[in-house]
C-alpha cells in the first residue's frame, strides 16, 4: 500500500481503504489495476477500497494502469471509496 494508507474495518462493507493522513484534491493516490495483455491484475490497494455513490475518489486509466485520484480534500482518517466505474480522462 501507499504510504499513510491502512485496511480496517469499514462500516460499508467488511474491510476497507483508510487514510492516515490529510491527501489534497486532484492527488493520485496510486495504482489499483494493471492490465497486462488480456489479463486485469488487481494491487493491494485496488483490492480493498469500497463503493460509494457519494465517493471521495475516482479511478482513471493512465496507459497501462487504472489509478484511484482524490476527488476531493480527505481528511485523515477516512475511508477511501470509488464509484465503481472508471471516469474518463481529465
Amino acid at each position: 500500500l501507499p504510504e499513510g494508507l491502512t485496511i480496517k474495518k469499514s462500516n460499508i462493507e467488511g474491510l476497507g481503504l483508510f487514510t492516515e493522513k490529510p491527501i489534497s484534491a486532484g492527488k493520485v493516490i496510486g495504482i489499483t489495476h494493471r492490465f497486462i495483455n488480456d489479463e486485469i491484475l488487481r494491487t493491494p490497494l485496488g483490492g480493498f477500497y469500497n463503493h460509494s455513490d457519494t465517493p471521495n475518489c475516482y479511478s482513471n486509466i493512465q496507459s497501462f494502469s487504472a489509478v484511484m485520484i482524490a476527488k476531493r480534500d480527505i481528511e485523515a482518517g477516512e475511508e477511501l471509496t470509488t464509484f465503481y466505474q472508471i471516469e474518463p480522462l481529465k
